[in-house]
């Protein structure tokens, strides 16, 4: 399971060229769909109308089997949103990523803008070149954030709309096993480093004749 540290994440984030109406509209969608966990068929189905923008800000949206779900939006995220919406045309049905014909992103579209972004916010943060930099990356990422903030996995299983609370245990084993090559590398309390070797006398002048 392929997910980024919060440098990574930062990194891939400020990929897009923020002075052209694409890259703002590329800036978001990898930081909303690192923030909320989203799935890339949910991202892509976001309309104008799916936000709410308010002392609750939060956006809805509609994921596998036709559950309905809310989820609220961080301060950043308003911003960006808030900046995002003010370049749209008022239709509450417009797709919030639009192409620029005004037609909704497809997977595949979204695909090649995530690897596109990644191979470039590389060069800024090298441990991106030995990763596969996915859109589902972007929701794996969220999910390790929010364990590694102490939510709970049910919580988690809430916040992604997992069926099945077992299809979050993914995360806590990936966390587990991290935490394990960590510790691999550290030697134990009671470990003492091994000895230093030291040559004797007949060894150096040996060696000093030679």
């Amino acid at each position: 399971m392929s997910f980024l540290t919060a440098a990574e994440a930062e990194a891939l984030i400020s990929a897009p060229d923020t002075s052209t109406w694409l890259g703002r509209r590329d800036r978001l969608l990898l930081h909303l769909g690192i923030q909320t966990g989203l799935r890339v068929s949910e991202l892509i189905s976001l309309r104008i109308d799916s936000i709410t923008i308010g002392p609750h800000s939060q956006l809805e949206c509609v994921g596998k089997g036709r559950k309905q779900r809310v989820i609220p939006l961080q301060k950043n995220t308003v911003k960006l949103v808030t900046a995002w919406l003010a370049e749209r045309p008022p239709q509450a049905e417009g797709p919030l990523f639009p192409t620029s014909t005004g037609t909704a992103l497809t997977r595949a579209a979204v695909g090649k803008l995530v690897t596109r972004h990644a191979a470039t916010a590389a060069k800024r943060c090298p441990s991106l070149a030995g990763k596969n930099v996915t859109p589902h990356t972007l929701r794996h990422t969220c999910a390790m954030s929010l364990l590694h903030a102490g939510i709970d996995t049910a919580s988690i299983a809430l916040w992604l709309g997992h069926a099945n609370i077992q299809t979050t245990q993914i995360y806590l084993h990936a966390d587990l096993e991290i935490k394990r090559r960590t510790l691999e590398r550290v030697p134990a309390i009671d470990e003492r480093p091994p000895a230093r070797y030291q040559a004797s006398d007949a060894l150096i002048a040996f060696l000093k004749n030679r």
